[in-house]
């Protein structure tokens, strides 16, 4: 019979491993015991000054080759012998004495200096990186352009620039068995809750993976209901959506590596916010957002209402439209559920179909096919006229919510409601809609109500949901944030 560990066993187990490949061998040095473990590492790089008994050890691509040049092979070849020490001896070098810490910096873009038996490290790391462009899934009209990138160092430095007190915390946590990938926990002490900076500080130390690529994997990890169709927490990729969360109460998690950063606690309905309602004029960005409501109520029932009407309901259409209709069904030989189905499934094909190719291609195969494809299914009687405006009309509506994420949620959710109403008709789509309300009534994140502020009821909260109220009348901060400092006071 095979018995299996105890995870705190396991946990146990794995920390004493590390403690002793973190001690030094007492039969091998230092240098060593790095040159074994580096042993198969044809980019690692191992340059040896014998006038004064010096090893560096590095990944060449991982640093950068001037100031490496400049500010450690220079000084080494003019200094003498005597003088050694007193280089050594300069807070530029950082002395180290275990192996992992060694191994750790020279994976992290240092530069390991081994002199007999001291050791020390010198960060002159200069990875390749992109430049800071425009967020292509955040796009403003109004307001700074700039986004993140997949540097940590800058991503952490743009909101260093707009958040400037000393104040912001920033918390370094490693994730991944293998990849060892840096994760940031920002967030201002005393404005935060500090109950929720522990418990996002737990789960992200008890994740047990080898590796974590990107800041939506990482929400997965230590999402409240990982099960759940709908994202709990939000990802931005802008410096001033995260600099206004943080100033809220919110949790930023930055990954390096990832462009997209973690706002937590999120509710359903920060995925429908963009910068754009801060920047213009109030009443234009209430009536922006309302309009982004509306999207969402046509992207999820719009054809499961058509599948509704056209099967079970036809009192409902009126005398005018509904010859029209009967003419454009006459030739159709399919039931409405398996024509909608069927247009739905053509329309996820063209859309993924237009983000996978390239920009130019993608967009002539989303216009010119969709064109074609509704086109030719008229003419040959799969569909009807009244059909292919209810899809497109949907799959524009899609287009309309901010957060692709949340988008592709409601559009799978949109499957489900057609089968209802195809079943079940108006009653069916009730019944769909009631099971989505509860399951979001009872997710959580961070153990924030998810439907917040509408259930439960944050009166206070209203001035920033389905309104964007003038700056004047928001004075408080959210109430998922818990924030102990509630109200937004000039210090």
């Amino acid at each position: 019979m095979i018995r299996r560990k105890p995870k705190k066993l396991i946990k146990k187990l794995k920390e004493l491993n590390d403690q002793q490949q973190s001690e030094p061998s007492l039969d091998l040095s230092l240098y060593e015991q790095v040159v074994n473990e580096l042993e198969g590492c044809s980019d690692s790089e191992d340059v040896f000054f014998p006038e004064h008994h010096v090893h560096f050890v590095f990944f060449n691509h991982l640093v950068d080759t001037d100031r490496f040049k400049a500010e450690i092979l220079d000084p080494f070849y003019h200094v003498h012998k005597e003088e050694l020490d007193s280089l050594l001896n300069r807070s530029f070098y950082k002395p180290v004495t275990e192996l992992k810490k060694i191994i750790e910096g020279v994976l992290d873009g240092q530069v390991a200096i081994f002199n007999q038996e001291r050791v020390f490290l010198v960060n002159v790391a200069g990875p390749e990186k992109r430049n800071i462009q425009p967020s292509e899934t955040e796009t403003t009209i109004t307001g700074p352009h700039e986004g993140f990138i997949e540097s940590g160092e800058t991503n952490l430095s743009m909101i260093r620039r707009r958040v400037k007190t000393s104040r912001l915390k920033v918390n370094k946590l490693p994730v991944g068995e293998v990849t060892k990938t840096n994760a940031y926990l920002l967030y201002i002490k005393g404005i935060a809750n500090e109950e929720l900076v522990s418990e996002l500080t737990d789960r992200i130390e008890r994740i047990e993976i080898d590796a974590v690529y990107d800041a939506h994997m990482l929400s997965q990890l230590i999402e409240d209901q990982p099960n759940s169709l709908f994202p709990q927490f939000i990802a931005r990729e802008r410096p001033d959506s995260i600099a206004a969360g943080l100033v809220e109460g919110k949790i930023i998690i930055l990954l390096e590596g990832s462009p997209a950063v973690i706002i937590a606690p999120s509710s359903f309905f920060d995925f429908f916010e963009t910068g754009d309602d801060y920047y213009q004029r109030w009443l234009t960005g209430t009536a922006t957002r309302l309009l982004r409501f509306g999207a969402f109520i046509i992207t999820i029932a719009f054809t499961a209402l058509y599948v509704s009407v056209t099967s079970y309901h036809y009192e409902m259409i009126p005398e005018s439209l509904l010859t029209t209709l009967a003419v454009s069904r006459g030739k159709v030989p399919f039931d409405p559920i398996y024509e909608a189905l069927l247009m739905e499934i053509t329309i996820e094909f063209l859309r993924e179909a237009g983000a996978r190719l390239p920009t130019k291609v993608g967009q002539t195969i989303g216009i010119v096919g969709g064109i074609v494809i509704g086109q030719a299914a008229v003419q040959a009687g799969i569909t009807s006229n009244v059909l292919i405006i209810v899809v497109a009309i949907s799959a524009i509506a899609s287009f309309v919510v901010p957060s692709y994420i949340m988008s592709a949620s409601i559009r799978l959710a949109r499957f489900g409601l057609i089968l209802l109403a195809g079943l079940l008709g108006n009653l069916g789509i009730v019944i769909g809609l009631t099971i989505i309300v509860i399951h979001l009534s009872s997710l959580t994140s961070v153990g924030a109500p998810y439907l917040a502020p509408l259930s439960p009821f944050f009166p206070s909260d209203w001035k920033d949901f389905l309104l964007r109220a003038p700056y004047k009348m928001m004075k408080s901060r959210p109430t998922i944030s818990r924030s102990p400092k509630k109200r937004k006071l000039k210090e």
